[in-house]
């Protein structure tokens, strides 16, 4: 006899149909996003009730981020895609189909009535060996230049190939090497800035050196300023008027409200005289800045800028060296911005302005066209994927082969380990081999090839010794990868191989599920 132990509107899933549950949730997200892998991939229309805006992507972590789960298992998987997103930047797609297809197998020999801890030690032993057969295919050209520049133009192609940007990839790749290399090893992506602007085409989209600010100077300031010294403020430049909530004046006449408003004219003087005293030539604030002081930087040679929002001011004063000041009571002590040349250009047809020569010489921006602003948006997520990437594959050198290439050499690996494994173990390290060629097989589908036929082409091809074949899914046939310059940055590869397996093994684990319901006021604390 079951004794109740749970109080009101608390449901549970034992055993069985726990692991169901788990199972279907993940295996139903890997289905969800499938279809967009690869460079033949499709992409997602996202809807929301409440808003108007519609977002169209084919980014695994965006379309996950934006979908609201029930399952929990489906949640663990969105948080892969997530943590795949921030450490790498790209295979969030990869990573969430690996860890669903792991599932999937695992369901099967559940089904043959394999304890789940047998599935995961040989999981264990699997990725273990599918990791070590990826290190030996790495191959690193770090210490060449010329060449490790190649590795990183295919890595880039490689990227886009499945994004908005496949039609101009070789430009875009180019573009986003040189911003790279200009970090000289840093993962700060901060430096690198991307502006859009709807209008053209994507192709005319440029990289620039420096920082533009979507800003204009203030009234009758020169368009131009060489050696600039920028002082950068998040302070109140609005007549300094009193703000005290609810506080009122009351004046007998109207030399006296003169006398007031003379007297606020006199603090924002004094105001501007303090900055004046940092010896500057442009001022950059925050917040807004009002006629009257405009007027007083204007008679002293000082430009203003105003109201450049908090991302740009503190991308600003990264790469200018300075640092935001709110007070100026001690100048020796502030930190100023410098630069060569601050000059008003167009964009289009917008002004801004532009910083060049800026103290940290590695700072760019990407100027981003496009037709409408869905376009600009799907393509600065791509842009964002290949820089992360390639800013990562500057750290760790190695490099693997795309195209499927990588997982069948895995798989290879993996099915040599299961024929040395005894016992029931041996059938879970064939179903995670299983799992692996799954992925190319997704990449030929998509293409619209007969996946059958290919998979087993590339499977006899990489088990015969030809350890470079992978799909070459233009034409349907398998083709060399090195030639063909389909390369993948190996920190991803291994990334996805062993988050993919940690999810599937800790999904397995699951016997129970226990739902509550949401915590109210009157519902007591333990």
């Amino acid at each position: 006899m079951s004794v109740p132990i749970f109080g009101d509107e608390v449901t549970e899933e034992r055993g069985e149909d726990a692991r169901m549950s788990s199972f279907v949730g993940a295996i139903a997200v890997g289905d969800l996003v499938k279809s967009t892998l690869g460079p033949k991939g499709m992409d997602k229309l996202l809807q929301s009730a409440s808003q108007v805006h519609s977002l169209v992507t084919n980014d695994g972590a965006t379309i996950l981020k934006q979908i609201p789960f029930n399952n929990p298992a489906a949640k663990v998987l969105v948080d892969l895609a997530q943590v795949q997103d921030d450490e790498v930047g790209d295979g969030t797609t990869s990573v969430t189909v690996l860890s669903a297809e792991l599932l999937r197998e695992a369901e099967k020999l559940v089904e043959k009535r394999i304890h789940p801890q047998t599935i995961i030690e040989g999981y264990r032993i699997a990725s273990k060996a599918a990791l070590e057969a990826l290190e030996r295919s790495a191959v690193d050209n770090g210490a060449s230049p010329e060449a490790f520049r190649r590795d990183l133009i295919a890595i880039a192609r490689t990227t886009l190939s499945s994004k908005v940007l496949s039609q101009d990839k070789d430009y875009f790749a180019e573009l986003a090497v040189d911003a790279v290399l200009r970090l000289k090893g840093s993962t700060n992506l901060e430096r690198i800035q991307i502006i859009k602007k709807s209008g053209g085409k994507l192709r005319d989209s440029y990289l620039d050196e420096g920082f533009i600010l979507n800003k204009k100077f203030g009234v009758r300031q020169p368009k131009k300023i060489t050696n600039a010294r920028i002082l950068i403020a998040n302070t109140s430049m609005d007549t300094d008027k009193v703000k005290i909530f609810g506080a009122k004046f009351k004046v007998d006449s109207t030399s006296k409200l003169a006398d007031l408003e003379r007297a606020e004219k006199d603090k924002m003087r004094a105001k501007v005289d303090k900055i004046k005293a940092h010896n500057i030539n442009c001022f950059v604030n925050r917040q807004l800045i009002y006629n009257w002081p405009e007027q007083l930087f204007t008679d002293s040679g000082i430009n203003s800028i105003e109201h450049a929002e908090f991302s740009g001011i503190e991308r600003l004063a990264l790469v200018t060296g300075g640092e935001v000041v709110s007070t100026f009571d001690h100048p020796d002590k502030v930190k100023l911005g410098f630069c060569e040349t601050i000059e008003e250009i167009l964009v289009g047809e917008e002004p801004m302005i532009k910083f060049s020569g800026v103290a940290t010489g590695e700072a760019c921006t990407i100027v981003l066209r496009g037709a409408t602003q869905q376009l600009l948006d799907e393509a600065e997520r791509s842009l964002h994927d290949a820089l992360s990437v390639l800013s990562q594959t500057t750290r760790e050198t190695r490099t693997t082969l795309g195209g499927g290439c990588a997982e069948m050499v895995m798989s290879k690996a993996v099915e040599r380990t299961a024929q040395n494994e005894n016992g029931k173990r041996a059938l879970a390290i064939e179903a995670f081999a299983a799992a692996l060629r799954q992925l190319p097989t997704i990449l030929a589908d998509n293409a619209g090839f007969d996946s059958s036929e290919l998979v087993a082409k590339l499977r006899a091809a990489v088990y015969n010794g030809i350890s470079t074949s992978g799909l070459d899914l233009d034409n349907g046939t398998i083709a060399d990868m090195r030639e063909l310059g389909i390369v993948e940055s190996y920190k991803l590869k291994r990334a996805v191989v062993s988050s993919a397996s940690e999810a599937a093994e800790m999904l397995l684990r699951v016997d129970n599920i226990i739902r509550a319901k949401p915590r109210t006021a009157d519902r007591q604390r333990m």
